[in-house]
Parts: C-alpha cells; sequence; structure tokens
C-alpha cells in the first residue's frame, strides 16, 4: 500500500517555491546508491549499472561502498539528513564540507531516529566524531568521481529538459501549472501536493518557508523528502518521462544515421533550451507539419527526445545531440568514462566490516 505526502502551501508557500538551477551531487550520490540497493528500474539504468560496477571494482572501491556508503544512504527508511546539507547546491566540495562541520548534537539526534528503524551500522554513533566524517566525505567525492562523474552530460540534459517543461508550464499556468505538472507520482489539488511516498504517511506544512525541488537523475518512483519538518524543505523527484521515441532514457548509442541539413541544424540548436513543435515551425519558418518531420528525423537519430506534456510535444537535446554541437572531438570523448582518479586508487576502506 503507498503512503502519501501531503505539502501543504499558503499563498506565501507558493511565491516562494522554486526549482533547483543545477544538479545536488549529494542527492544525486544518495539516490545512486538506492539504485544499487534494488532492481526497480535497472531497465532504465543499464549500462551504468554495469559500467559504475565496473569501475569501482576496478578502483578497488566497491568494499568502501558495501560497508560504508551502502549501510549510511538506505533504500526505503529514513538516513541521516545531515548526509544532504542544502550547502551541496553550490557544489560537492561545499557539501562536503557541511557534513564535516555539521554540530554532533544534531547528528546524534538523527543517528538515534536512524537506529530507531533498525537500519543504522554499528559503528553510526561514530559518526560524531570529525575524523569518522571526514572518511565519510572522502568517501562520497571518491564515489562520486567514479561512479556518477562519467554520467554528468546524460543528468544535466534531463535536468534541462525539465528546466524547460516547467518553466514553459510556469508560464502559462503560473504555480498551479508548475505544481500541476510534476509526474504520475505528484497530485495538486490546491492548496496541498499529494505525493507517493515511499516512508510514512504524514503532513508537512511549509509555513512561509516554500519548497525547494530538486530534479534527480537517479531518483526513480516515488520523490524523496528530509525527515526532519524542520529543515529547509525540499523534494526530489525523478524528472525521467515517458518518451515518444522509446520507454527508457536517453540514449547517446542511437545511430547518426540522418544527414543534418540547415533547418535540422537550426532545429537542433533550438532544442538546447526546450521547445514545442509550434515554437520550432515559427522560429524555422516553416509549417508544423515540417517542423514535425524534422523533430522525427532528429529524434530516430538519437539527437532530441520528445516528451508529452498535456496538448504540447516538448523537444529537448540529448546527450548525443549536445556532443554534437560541441564538436567531433568532444563528441568522442564524452562517450569514454572519465580517466582513473589518482586518489581513487590510493583510498582505503573507512571502516571495518562491522
Amino acid at each position: 500500500m503507498n503512503t502519501t505526502l501531503r505539502i501543504h502551501f499558503t499563498d506565501a508557500d507558493l511565491a516562494r517555491t522554486r526549482m533547483a538551477t543545477v544538479q545536488d551531487p549529494l542527492w544525486e550520490i544518495a539516490l545512486s546508491l538506492h539504485r544499487l540497493q534494488t532492481s526497480e528500474g535497472r531497465w532504465a539504468y543499464t549500462d551504468w549499472f554495469r559500467d559504475a560496477q565496473k569501475r569501482l571494482v576496478d578502483k578497488d572501491l566497491d568494499r568502501m561502498v558495501r560497508e560504508l556508503l551502502l549501510p549510511l544512504f538506505k533504500k526505503g527508511t529514513y538516513y541521516p539528513d545531515f548526509l544532504n546539507p542544502s550547502e551541496a547546491q553550490g557544489g560537492l566540495a561545499e557539501g562536503i564540507t557541511a557534513i564535516v562541520e555539521t554540530p554532533p548534537a544534531r547528528i546524534e539526534e538523527e543517528v538515534r531516529r536512524f537506529a530507531a528503524q533498525a537500519a543504522a551500522p554499528q559503528w553510526a554513533s561514530r559518526l560524531t566524531e570529525r575524523r569518522m566524517r571526514e572518511d565519510v566525505g572522502e568517501g562520497l567525492r571518491l564515489y562520486y568521481d567514479t561512479a556518477i562523474a562519467p554520467y554528468r552530460d546524460y543528468s544535466r540534459t534531463c535536468l534541462d529538459t525539465e528546466h524547460a517543461a516547467l518553466g514553459k508550464a510556469m508560464l502559462h499556468g503560473g504555480a498551479d501549472g508548475l505544481l500541476a505538472g510534476l509526474g504520475p507520482h505528484m497530485r495538486w489539488v490546491p492548496p496541498v501536493l499529494h505525493v507517493t511516498y515511499p516512508v510514512e504517511d504524514r503532513d508537512l506544512y511549509l509555513a512561509g518557508r516554500g519548497l525547494l525541488l530538486v530534479p534527480s537523475y537517479f531518483c526513480w518512483g516515488a520523490p524523496v523528502a528530509q525527515g526532519d519538518p524542520a529543515l529547509p524543505q525540499v523534494l526530489v523527484y525523478s524528472p525521467h518521462r515517458e518518451t515518444l521515441d522509446s520507454p527508457g532514457l536517453c540514449s547517446s548509442t542511437a545511430p547518426l544515421s540522418v544527414l543534418l541539413g540547415r533547418t535540422r541544424a537550426l532545429i537542433l540548436r533550438l532544442t538546447v533550451a526546450g521547445a514545442t513543435t509550434g515554437e520550432l515551425a515559427r522560429s524555422c519558418g516553416v509549417s508544423p507539419a515540417a517542423a514535425s518531420q524534422h523533430t522525427t528525423a532528429l529524434r530516430n537519430a538519437g539527437l532530441i527526445s520528445s516528451h508529452r506534456r498535456g496538448p504540447r510535444v516538448l523537444h529537448t537535446i540529448t546527450p548525443l545531440g549536445s556532443a554534437l554541437l560541441r564538436g567531433p572531438n568532444q563528441a568522442e570523448q564524452g562517450k569514454r568514462p572519465a580517466p582513473d582518479s589518482p586518489s581513487a586508487r590510493a583510498f582505503q576502506p573507512a571502516v571495518p566490516p562491522s
């Protein structure tokens, strides 16, 4: 039986609700670790799952992931909120610094809640020690460099697609349009957003603080929120939508079988910011039917992805399309994983097996 998170908005909350402008690296880490713990949605991450596991083994990080990170980021249950600080919106280094600098009193309280669900590892109490938090931070950095960074083009494309879609929803429908367009796991019945939730049935009153919407490439299924209602509130959710060309995520491996002409090249550039068929037709000076034919060809070549949002179809560029615009040398580099990091080879497991 699904549980529900009911998020209650006031007029002030609607005015303060916004969308993250960049990826949150710590949420991407946490939710990618959830992907490693379940087969749910595995078909959508087949390449990542295979490549990430191989890289982690090659860099001798698999034991660290099993013994340090997976026990901390348990899927389907509460884990300490301090592991996802808001400072991570400024980058991974800022987020890790915030984790290390978390007051021990807050950590003690969150670890108690963690342990009450029988989910915490035996060594969780050591998180009050600064050295332990530094080890966790180093593990997070190494994992990010190895398993997340090589897929930044994919995840950035998903975020750009969501920005384009929700920006248009906001333009046409205001805050109501924005909240009504967040996907199948959320239902907007003003003034309450009903969210399918993996942990417990509860109500969250924003009380004028607003809500930060954080699309995550590695979020699949139910959205995720922080456990402590007193914290600045975020809602992390999946930007993946059913596309017109395939049931999976956009892929950079589709064959480039269509030679671009002037109009198609222009359309490809316009899809960087996201555009509907009608907008592309007007910008290129062609009929909607001709624009539709061009987008079909680009989509079949793997250069754009098309998403239906109500009566409109929104077209956005894929990682392969972005690489093509950047040039052939960068396109080839974008297909390969990042090279070995010397710091990864030097890493030692943060804790022994419990």
